[in-house]
């Protein structure tokens, strides 16, 4: 059987291929009754005709696809950000594309032939702007997220409040009498990690004693590098570890376990994200919320606003510390 096409949906509906035309691509208001317009939907979904993309692309020079590079799909984060991109997609004809980059942070590779001819722009997530010159980064619309914004290569920027972050967890801390900090940093090198290691310099200056380790981003990674800190001979053990993330934050609670001490009696654990890990371990951790099927949302919506032509621009996200039983108190000396 061959594919029913619009000239099909014109014959079965008793209309011109114009009206089937106008009805089809959206432009029927004000030329074409109501019931017309109702007439050929139905038909025209009745016949089982569905438009040639390929060839309507071609016509309007437009994949209306764009394509979202994240470092990798095993942190919950990434799918989230995901989910609220497709959403302002789909309402907008789009669909999206999500590419997990196989270097991670680092240079990305072109997942087609030509990413320029199959894609209409680009939003990358958690990536250094200069890691996607090989997909077109200097010639299709380019929305960073959670990344540096003074990339001038990118069209538009999508940032949380990842400070803001970092500065709620040590407040919550210092106010529990916290003074001694181990900052459980990841290994990875990218802009959102360097800018709550900043934030915590800033605020936790002396008296207070900030020390930082960094870790591979895995529960393993994060045990072993903490387990090695508290047990590092002449050091003075911390009161509070501040991780950069909730899986570090596991691991962190696995290494105080396997060194006999209480979380939080013994020692307060914080994490970042609150991803489901959060509530999932025991006991649950204190972290900082991040919106991100929001970030995913603004980030499309910024990349659709480029298309356009119009000049997007907005604050940081806001972000929210969730106060549960990983912190407490800072134990007496």
């Amino acid at each position: 059987m061959t594919r029913p096409t619009s000239r099909d949906v014109a014959t079965a509906a008793g209309v011109s291929q114009a009206t089937v035309s106008l009805v089809l691509g959206d432009k029927w208001r004000g030329r074409v009754s109501e019931r017309t317009a109702a007439l050929v939907r139905e038909t025209a979904t009745h016949i089982g005709y569905r438009p040639n993309l390929a060839a309507r692309n071609l016509r309007l020079g437009s994949t209306r696809t764009a394509l979202l590079v994240v470092p990798a799909l095993t942190n919950e984060f990434f799918a989230r950000v995901y989910t609220g991109a497709a959403q302002v997609a789909a309402e907008h004809g789009f669909g999206v594309v999500l590419y997990p980059s196989p270097d991670g942070t680092g240079p990305a590779r072109d997942p087609f032939a030509s990413a320029r001819a199959a894609l209409d722009g680009v939003i990358a997530s958690s990536m250094a702007a200069d890691a996607l010159d090989a997909i077109g980064g200097n010639s299709l619309p380019l929305v960073m997220l959670d990344s540096d914004p003074t990339a001038h290569t990118a069209a538009a920027h999508v940032n949380l409040d990842m400070a803001d972050g970092m500065r709620q967890t040590a407040r919550h801390l210092l106010a529990l009498g916290h003074r001694r900090f181990l900052h459980l940093a990841s290994a990875v090198d990218s802009w959102t990690f360097h800018i709550r290691a900043r934030a915590l310099a800033d605020l936790l200056e002396a008296p207070t004693e900030l020390r930082t380790v960094r870790a591979p981003l895995t529960v393993t990674g994060a045990r072993t590098a903490l387990e090695a800190a508290l047990t590092t001979p002449g050091s003075t053990r911390p009161t509070a570890v501040i991780c950069d993330d909730d899986i570090l934050a596991a691991g962190a609670c696995k290494a105080a376990r396997r060194l006999g001490l209480r979380v939080p009696d013994d020692l307060s654990v914080t994490g970042f994200d609150d991803l489901a890990l959060a509530t999932a371990v025991e006991p649950e951790l204190t972290t900082v919320r991040l919106p991100a099927e929001h970030v995913g949302r603004q980030g499309m919506t910024a990349l659709l606003a480029v298309l356009d032509g119009t000049d997007w621009s907005a604050p940081d996200i806001p972000v929210e510390l969730v106060v549960r039983d990983s912190s407490g108190p800072a134990p007496r000396a």
